[in-house]
């Protein structure tokens, strides 16, 4: 078959329809969007939540939400750089922050709605499945799916480490434990040793002896900050192991106090039509005066 020129005429492109805004900009899977977001008929009115988790460059950003006609309902959220308030003050952006930050998430979202002595979740870390079950005669577990977003949902993804934090604080979020590090694909095996080595970072100080040993001038500049701030190999599984702690005792956000600025005025302000009369007086009396004493001179 030979070349066939495809030409799109008028008709084409009078029927042609744009993709939804967020889609054009490529920053929403509506399909799997549809999917988190569509609750059944038969719950009527009742919200269906979202974990939503997404990473930048520098921070992670955890809320819990659901969807309303006119947009997403924030419920509550948390970040990673919340998490120098509880003695983290590098790797915001790494397996054992995203799992400190779902940790953070599922206790301040239960403290807010008085839920956080019923489901204490998982307080020794061992890294091995947990799910969340409700109690009898106590309100249900609160329930919730993970938002993953754009990510490519990979085994050992960090977006799996926010979801393990919030599972062990308490929340009820459908999962297995086929994606988190530690799971064998081949032998269809999970080493919950290896999650947890994650969860606390050794693999991190794992990593940092080795390139003291192999190449220091690569572990100064890769472990920068590290350095500046003193923080050592041996020092990484104790410092989240306490800021695990400290998280359940206080997730609580604290509103920063409103800061008083004086605004410095560029030009000068509006003056009243009294003002403006009052100043074309002083202008005419200044005027006569100057006329007066050329005049006598």
């Amino acid at each position: 078959m030979g070349f066939v020129k495809v030409v799109k005429s008028k008709a084409y492109f009078k029927r042609y329809q744009v993709k939804f805004r967020r889609r054009r900009e490529g920053k929403t899977d509506y399909f799997a969007r549809k999917r988190l977001v569509v609750q059944d008929k038969n719950k009527y009115n009742t919200p269906k939540y979202r974990m939503v988790v997404r990473f930048t460059n520098r921070d992670i950003i955890c809320q819990i939400a659901y969807a309303k006609i006119e947009g997403d309902i924030i419920v509550c959220a948390a970040y990673g750089h919340e998490l120098i308030k509880y003695g983290i003050k590098v790797g915001f952006t790494n397996y054992a922050a995203s799992y400190c930050t779902g940790l953070l998430l599922a206790r301040r979202l239960l403290h807010k709605f008085g839920l956080d002595k019923v489901y204490e979740g998982q307080v020794d870390v061992t890294g091995d499945e947990y799910n969340v079950e409700s109690i009898d005669g106590q309100p249900s577990a609160f329930t919730c799916y993970l938002d993953a977003g754009l990510a490519r949902t990979t085994t050992g993804n960090k977006v799996f480490g926010a979801l393990k934090g919030a599972v062990d604080g308490g929340l009820s979020i459908p999962h297995s434990t086929k994606r988190f590090p530690g799971y064998d694909c081949e032998s269809k095996e999970f080493n919950p040793e290896v999650h947890r080595k994650h969860i606390f970072g050794t693999n991190i100080a794992e990593y940092m002896r080795y390139l003291i040993d192999e190449d220091e001038d690569v572990y100064k500049k890769q472990f920068s900050q590290y350095i500046k701030n003193g923080v050592t190999a041996d020092m990484i599984e104790d410092l989240y192991k306490k800021a695990h702690a400290d998280i359940r005792e206080n997730p609580i956000h604290v509103k920063k106090p409103k800061k008083e600025v004086k605004k410095k005025r560029w030009n000068r302000p509006k003056m009243s039509l009294e003002q403006r009369k009052d100043r074309i007086a002083q202008k005419k009396a200044s005027y006569l005066r100057a006329q007066e004493q050329t005049a006598d001179s």
